[in-house]
């Protein structure tokens, strides 16, 4: 049986996930609220989980051999190679599947259409699946149905296979005639989470669409059940290391996903804690939990220390304990490695690396756009970018082109814009403690973007702020700004890969020229003739790290690259100095590694347990300062914290943006704006910081989304004034003894449950007390 690691609990590789089990779609479904109380018994082991059988419903043939053809996984041809892929009984994350073989004509994975899945009747607590999308992220509701008549209702997704690897991957796909296309295709695992304390009967699969081109659908290889144990008892999943570092001690970081798998809360009087047993490291900071109901999960962090004698990057068999009322409840065996090596130039390598601790907890940053764009600060509102104006005015057919001939006339080159970037008026410690007050955790600055328009003083080329325009390093003054003035803040910096008409690699495919006649122009401050990767973008990337320290580098668009080398070096100058920084990188370096995926002008649907980050601009569409835009045009307060809310409670980060003009001066309607978002952030802060998504769901209906603070509280977060009573109709953790308030009221408020919802009292001055979104705490009593 093969054994393949998990890359992510609850979600697929990509990352689409697919948390959870959801709202109640009856009130007589409703069970999973109810009050419950501790217990002194014994542990009981977990039940083994259940492959459930799906040939039957298999009517999609997705996985081809060289010798075994014919299959269409997307209706364009394509089809996972079953030669990278298992076949049989195989372990993912420690749950046993039955995968399917691949063979000609061979039917090997269900395309959601709304199958009805028969279920050994039992009671569980979840059902895992390997799924993936073709042509995109791929969901719907599926329901639960139980042998007394009920019904629940939940998300079920799968990661668009082409996007990345998943638990199960391969290197590349086959075409329509057979040849490799060398891309990674992986499958992913989701997780349904049904109520323990009913028999399930069956499950029907979502309605997404037939695989075919162009439209997303949602594929199904492999189903298990977990049974739910009778009383008290905990799981353990995904135990690994990571080169992470815990904050009070300085440790190197295990992690693990603890799950309560029984019927039986867990309380602080059971004394749960979770420690690690692994030759050449002893544990020196173990991890407790003190409240987890039944059907919940923490992800909780350990931390250890080599022992005198191991090298850095040793690997090891080891063990994650989990012990509760002074005996040992479980235990999982995983592969760990002791300390953390030098970084090397190739994706094993850095494929150690994660999402440091402080971009996961900070969940809030403030992007900044400005560079010589901002002075002509032009597109059509809510259509264009204004920040690529330049590459627009290259198009006849875009608005950009007749506006900048009316405007400043066909001779007037975009680099003539250069001695108009000024910034005459930036006040750097303005601007960071702006950012401060509005609540932002950290910041990002575009150092350059595709226009090639470097704003600090690099070596490698004159087209940079020192030499031209403003005549100042401004990423040195932004920089020393935030250490000096806000030190809590942590700084990032954008950077584009490629230039849209730099002569040694333009991305456009042809160095700069007027529109308007086609004849060439100069590159203003550049000298040709360099090998465009090695001597100028490395050069420059490496000229950030070590002259700046960034603690986040945003990197843009991909495509030629040396990025191996780079990271490796920008992740040992952060860890080998006497007191390491914990730094990241996202998904566009042009590399398969990456820290955190960002969607921008976007969010999803679902929870996605892969680190992710959301942007968008302050403005309707443009992240550079756009003066077509009226204040009108801006997003409001209230959408601002809706978009934070919806983006955390789904284990995201909002990067929100904002374009100063030319001069370095931040218009007013965004200053208000972040403001007004650092004045709801001060009331509801908590709700939001050092959170975790909910492993049960991510929203229910529009208007309700959820967070959690481990063994401390719940939240729940209304997008609407609540009326009198706030009805929630889905499984909170809730129990006799816990607490109900309103976070900006000061008085506890009334709770009751009925037929399993929860159901709030909220008086009229509760109301008046909040605005764009009321966050209810429930105190949990551990």
């Amino acid at each position: 049986m093969g054994t393949y690691p998990r890359r992510q609990v609850l979600g697929t590789a990509a990352g689409v996930a697919v948390a959870a089990a959801l709202p109640l779609a009856s009130a007589t479904a409703a069970h999973a609220a109810e009050p419950l109380t501790g217990h002194t018994g014994p542990w009981v082991p977990v039940p083994d989980p259940v492959p459930i059988p799906l040939e039957s419903l298999y009517d999609n043939d997705g996985i081809d051999t060289t010798s075994a053809r014919g299959g269409d996984f997307d209706g364009s041809g394509y089809t996972f190679p079953g030669e990278e892929l298992p076949a049989g009984r195989v372990e993912v994350d420690g749950t046993p599947f039955a995968f399917p073989a691949s063979g000609t004509g061979a039917k090997n994975n269900v395309v959601a259409l709304g199958q009805r899945v028969e279920l050994p009747t039992g009671r569980y607590f979840s059902a895992l699946f390997l799924t993936a999308g073709s042509y995109g992220n791929a969901a719907g509701t599926a329901t639960v149905h139980y042998a007394d008549g009920s019904t629940t209702t939940a998300t079920l997704g799968g990661a668009d296979w082409y996007a990345t690897g998943g638990s199960l991957s391969a290197p590349y796909r086959y075409g329509p005639d057979g040849a490799k296309d060398e891309h990674r295709v992986g499958i992913g695992t989701s997780e349904l989470w049904l109520d323990p304390q009913r028999d399930a009967v069956a499950i029907t699969l979502p309605v997404t669409n037939p695989a075919q081109a162009n439209k997303a659908s949602l594929h199904v290889f492999a189903l298990s059940l977990q049974p739910a144990a009778q009383g008290s008892a905990l799981a353990l999943r995904e135990a690994r290391s990571t080169n992470s570092l815990l904050e009070a001690s300085g440790a190197q970081s295990i992690e693990a996903t603890v799950v309560n798998a029984g019927t039986v809360a867990v309380l602080a009087t059971d004394a749960v804690t979770v420690h690690v047993e692994v030759p050449g490291a002893r544990t020196v900071e173990a991890a407790r939990v003190r409240r987890l109901d039944p059907g919940e999960q923490a992800r909780i962090r350990m931390g250890i220390r080599n022992r005198a004698g191991t090298a850095p990057g040793t690997a090891q068999d080891g063990s994650v304990t989990v012990t509760g009322r002074g005996t040992q409840v479980t235990s999982l065996t995983s592969r760990l490695t002791l300390g953390i090596a030098n970084y090397q130039p190739t994706d094993a390598s850095l494929t150690g690396h994660q999402a440091p601790y402080w971009f996961q907890e900070a969940k809030f940053g403030i992007f900044i756009h400005w560079g010589v764009y901002s002075v002509p600060a032009w597109a059509p509102v809510g259509k264009q970018y204004a920040e690529w104006y330049w590459d627009q005015m290259q198009d006849p057919n875009n608005p950009t082109y007749a506006h900048h001939r009316d405007t400043y006339g066909e001779d007037f080159a975009y680099d003539d814009f250069i001695p108009r970037f000024t910034a005459e008026k930036f006040d750097p410690r303005a601007w960071v403690e702006l950012f401060r007050d509005a609540g932002a955790q950290y910041h990002v600055l575009t150092s350059k973007h595709h226009e090639g328009f470097a704003l600090w003083d690099t070596k490698v080329s004159d087209r940079n702020a020192v030499k031209m325009g403003p005549k100042r390093d401004l990423v040195k003054e932004l920089f020393e700004a935030s250490r000096r003035h806000t030190p809590e803040l942590h700084r990032g910096l954008y950077f584009s890969m490629p230039e849209w008409f730099n002569p040694d690699s333009p991305w456009m495919g042809h160095a700069p020229r007027n529109p308007y006649t086609l004849q060439p122009v100069p590159y203003t401050g550049y000298t040709a003739g360099k090998d465009y990767v090695t001597e100028y973008q490395a050069a420059q990337m490496l000229e950030l790290i070590h002259g700046y320290d960034p603690e986040l580098i945003w990197c843009d668009i991909g495509g030629a690259n040396d990025s191996l080398h780079v990271l490796a070096e920008y992740f040992n100058h952060a860890k080998n100095r006497r007191r390491p920084i914990d730094v990241t990188v996202n998904d566009r370096s042009g590399i398969a590694f990456h820290d955190f995926t960002t969607p921008e002008y976007t969010t999803y649907d679902n929870t996605v347990v892969a680190k992710w980050e959301s942007s968008r601009g302050l403005d309707p569409f443009s992240y550079g300062y756009n003066q077509a835009t009226p204040d009108d045009g801006y997003m409001t307060a209230e959408e601002v914290v809706h978009n934070l809310v919806d983006i955390v409670s789904k284990n995201g980060n909002f990067l929100l943006d904002i374009g100063p003009r030319a001069d370095g001066t931040i218009p007013e309607i965004m200053q208000t704006r972040l403001r007004e978002t650092g004045h709801w952030l001060r009331t509801n802060g908590e709700a939001i910081y050092d959170t975790t998504y909910w492993s049960r769901m991510a929203e229910l209906g529009e208007d309700l989304r959820f967070t959690v603070r481990l063994d401390e509280a719940f939240y729940i977060h209304s997008l609407t004034r609540p009326s009198a009573k706030l009805t929630v109709e889905a499984p909170v953790p809730i129990r006799s003894g816990d607490k109900v308030t309103m976070l900006g009221y000061a008085r506890p408020l009334t709770w009751t449950l009925s037929n399993g919802a929860l159901v709030i009292d909220v008086p009229e001055a509760a109301r008046k007390a909040g605005q764009h979104a009321w966050v209810f705490k429930v105190h949990w009593r551990v």
